[in-house]
């Protein structure tokens, strides 16, 4: 909108002889209307490249949903596996190993011990080896030591107890030998009776004729580079050796 002013004349001058100038006055709220339009068509153009970009990173984005989805199922279902903690354990070790045992009482070329084996089941090997069934420490250290064995037990009846036919007691153990030391030194052991409903009830149960024990043993222990490792266990004939059950392992800490 335009708006015009008159300009005053001479008032000495008649009225005859007076001109008139039109002068042209601009509306003060004009320059608001355009910059407001200025600023709307940056806006428009700003969100037209913004949602250009979201179409293009829609399929990307479904993707990596897609694959954090996957991952959380993945670590959702290792959780649930029994060894998982160890496996966790291990992986932010220095050098870890874990051994499965096994005992075979019809080889006649066997040793008469629990034999422990590499690269079978769930074992494995990282920065400590396995030597002539022992395990040997490569550096000194804080290191966690633990071992299981599983027996099944044929237990007599108690006609054959009364004849007096009993079960030796179970026993497993964890030696150490180290050069600081001078000799070997036991770590850990354990003991369980067996065939004795008394002193059984609480941590394994019967089946027919049979019972099942464990005995686990776990401690840390300040290692030197050398040491070795090694377990004795009596009534090897009634251990049970099936994946997971006897087992033998260290981690550094």
């Amino acid at each position: 909108m335009v708006d015009y002013t008159a300009a005053p004349g001479d008032v000495e001058m008649g009225l005859e002889d007076r001109s008139v100038i039109l002068v042209e006055k601009k509306s003060s709220t004009e320059w608001i209307w355009k910059v407001f339009g200025t600023l709307l068509i940056v806006a428009l153009c700003l969100g037209a490249v913004l949602l250009c970009g979201w179409y293009r990173n829609a399929p990307e984005m479904t993707t990596q949903s897609g694959q954090i989805e996957a991952l959380m199922e993945k670590d959702s279902a290792e959780k649930t596996d029994p060894h998982y903690t160890l496996r966790q354990i291990s992986s932010n070790s220095k050098a870890a190993i874990h051994l499965e045992g096994s005992y075979d009482e019809d080889n006649e070329s066997s040793k008469k011990e629990l034999e422990w084996k590499n690269g079978q089941g769930q074992a494995f090997a990282q920065g400590l080896k396995l030597v002539n069934n022992q395990i040997e420490v490569p550096e000194t250290g804080l290191y966690f030591v633990y071992s299981q064995a599983s027996f099944r037990v044929s237990c007599s009846d108690e006609e054959d107890k009364e004849a007096g036919e009993r079960f030796t007691p179970l026993s497993h153990r964890i030696w150490r030998y180290s050069d600081s030391i001078g000799g070997k030194a036991s770590l850990m052991s354990a003991v369980r009776s067996v065939c004795q409903t008394t002193a059984q009830e609480e941590d394994s149960y019967r089946d027919g004729r049979s019972w099942y024990n464990t005995i686990y043993l776990g401690a840390v222990f300040q290692l030197n580079k050398g040491d070795t490792l090694w377990t004795e266990t009596n009534q090897l004939s009634e251990l049970d050796t099936d994946e997971g059950k006897t087992f033998f392992g260290v981690f550094a800490l």
